[in-house]
């Protein structure tokens, strides 16, 4: 932990869209911020990267770079484009390929983010889960085996747990470093098997994260997710954090309690996606400390965590948790 006088260290897990939106809320505070990436990714242009390049998958990886940036507009713009014309190049991100040259240059996928880290100017660090290609594997409720990120969510049955291949991949040791040594810890939001639980199943992040005696917040998703947690309570969520993670580790669990559902005249939800419910009286057998606050915001048909009031409230709970241990 850090000692007095020092930035307050926080390590974020997960990856995509639900990470993003958490770190451009916390970049905006001095502190010493860093962000574990699920590298697992298959899809669109990361997996097509893949076949052509011995590399971890940079999609996820890319996300959290921009959202950590501190450059011109443009310049994040133009990491994140996506060309939509030229054949062999439809579909692909800009920064993918940025990434996937920079690995070639310098025979490192690690070594690439931490340089174009640097080019970006981003607000702390981003460590990849794993330094190499894993595989994510999900075995669903009627036993059968599915293999890869983006066919996991497509197939509509009950996931009953996740893993990856290979199963004894190591970590980077400064991600192990950086775990043992944080103030606060965060999981979510973001897909719950597909990226979040995926960082926490390499042995040694999973080992370092149950050792860390630093308190372990975990930011519930906004809804449920079609082919990964449909109709998933918040306790359900938690659940699968813990049988993924082999006990209970959670200290805090943030449920939104904004109503975002949109319901037709008779007062029924008009459909997908649907919102989590927050089940307290079980949740309460779950984890230690509940906290209910208005954080989610709705735009179209997507519920979207606020991410100034996240980040005001994680900032807030980290300095009481430190302020209470010490006295």
């Amino acid at each position: 932990m850090s000692r007095s006088g020092e930035l307050k260290k926080i390590v974020v897990f997960g990856g995509g869209t639900g990470l993003s939106t958490i770190l451009r809320g916390l970049k905006q505070y001095p502190i010493d911020l860093t962000a574990v990436v699920t590298v697992a990714d298959d899809g669109g242009s990361s997996g097509r990267l893949l076949g052509e390049y011995d590399i971890p998958p940079p999609g996820d990886v890319r996300k959290v770079m921009a959202a950590l940036s501190d450059v011109e507009p443009l310049i994040e713009q133009m990491f994140q484009y996506r060309f939509q014309t030229a054949e062999d190049l439809k579909g692909h991100s800009l920064g993918n390929l940025i990434l996937a040259a920079m690995t070639d240059i310098t025979g490192d996928f690690a070594r690439a983010v931490e340089q174009m880290s640097r080019v970006l100017n981003i607000k702390g660090k981003v460590l990849p889960a794993a330094n190499q290609r894993i595989t994510l594997h999900a075995e669903l409720e009627d036993g059968s085996i599915i293999t890869g990120e983006s066919k996991i969510p497509v197939y509509g049955h009950k996931i009953r747990r996740v893993f990856i291949s290979p199963q004894e991949v190591d970590p980077l040791p400064e991600t192990v470093k950086t775990i043992k040594a944080a103030d606060l810890i965060i999981f979510g939001p973001g897909s719950l098997y597909t990226s979040i639980l995926p960082t926490i199943l390499v042995p040694a992040i999973r080992q370092a994260v149950l050792a860390c005696e630093a308190k372990k917040v975990y930011i519930n998703n906004l809804a449920t997710q079609a082919g990964e947690t449909y109709r998933y309570t918040a306790s359900e969520h938690v659940q699968a954090l813990y049988d993924h993670a082999g006990e209970p580790f959670i200290d805090t669990i943030l449920l939104n309690g904004t109503d975002l559902s949109v319901t037709s005249g008779n007062g029924e939800s008009e459909g997908p996606p649907w919102q989590v419910e927050n089940d307290i009286e079980t949740l309460q057998q779950l984890v230690p400390h509940i906290v209910v606050k208005d954080i989610g915001v709705r735009i179209g048909k997507n519920m979207l965590h606020d991410s100034e009031k996240v980040a005001k409230w994680l900032m807030e709970y980290m300095e009481n948790a430190i302020t209470t241990e010490r006295t």
